[in-house]
C-alpha cells in the first residue's frame, strides 16, 4: 500500500494532523510498515500540491490538522475498487539474490536457500505464536486491521517456506553439486605456466 492512499484513507475518516496519521497508519498496519514523520509530512504536502488534502488550521497545541477533499475522497476510493498489480509491488529481494546467487560463482546457492528458510520458518513461528496469543474475537477495528495484516505475514512466510522447497530440488537438480570448502582447483583450471599446473 502506498503511504499517500494510506494517508487518505485515514483522512477519510475525520481531520488529523501529522502525528495522529503516523500512529494510526502504524496501528491499522500492526506496526509492519513504521513511518517516521517525516515521511509523513512529506506527503502531506504533496497531497497538498495536488489538491487532495487542505490543511484547516491548528488544534490547541499548534498541530496544523489536514482534511481530504472531495478530489481526495475520489482518488481513495478509486484506489479501494483497483485491483493491485504484481507489477505495482516492489521487487522480491529474495528472488533475485537466489538468481544471482545461481549466476555468481563461488556461492554455494544451497547454502543460501537453507538459510532463508531457517529464517522464514523462525518468522512463521513467530507471527503464529502472535496469532495463538491473540483474542479469537477482534476488541475494536484497529485489533481487525492487524488481525488481517498479521494472517497476511503468516501465509507470505508460509508461501516462501514452500517456494524455498521447491528452490532447494530445483538447484539440487540443475547445478552440480558445491565443491566442499578449500576444495583444491583443478590442475585443468589452472594456467598452463603455472608452479601449481607443473607438480
Amino acid at each position: 500500500m502506498s503511504i499517500r492512499h494510506g494517508l487518505l484513507a485515514l483522512l477519510a475518516q475525520g481531520p488529523r494532523y501529522g502525528y495522529q496519521l503516523r500512529a494510526e497508519f502504524e496501528t491499522s498496519t500492526g506496526a509492519t510498515w513504521p513511518l517516521n514523520i517525516g515521511q509523513v509530512y512529506s506527503t502531506l504536502s504533496r497531497l497538498e500540491r495536488d489538491e487532495m488534502v487542505t490543511r484547516v488550521g491548528a488544534d490547541d497545541e499548534g498541530r496544523f490538522v489536514y482534511r481530504i477533499t472531495p478530489a481526495g475522497e475520489r482518488d481513495v476510493l478509486r484506489w479501494f475498487a483497483t485491483p493491485i498489480a504484481r507489477g505495482d509491488r516492489p521487487r522480491d529481494e529474495l528472488a533475485i539474490k537466489l538468481a544471482m546467487a545461481v549466476t555468481t560463482p563461488g556461492v554455494d546457492v544451497r547454502q543460501v536457500v537453507q538459510t532463508q528458510r531457517t529464517a522464514s520458518l523462525r518468522a512463521l513461528q513467530d507471527f503464529t505464536r502472535l496469532k495463538a496469543e491473540a483474542p479469537r474475537t477482534p476488541a475494536d477495528q484497529g485489533d481487525t486491521a492487524w488481525r488481517l495484516v498479521l494472517e497476511s505475514m503468516i501465509f507470505q512466510a508460509e508461501a516462501e517456506v514452500r517456494w524455498l522447497d521447491h528452490c532447494e530440488s530445483f538447484v539440487a537438480r540443475a547445478l552440480p553439486p558445491a565443491a566442499p570448502p578449500g576444495a583444491a582447483a583443478d590442475v585443468a583450471d589452472l594456467p598452463s605456466g603455472s608452479e601449481e599446473a607443473r607438480r
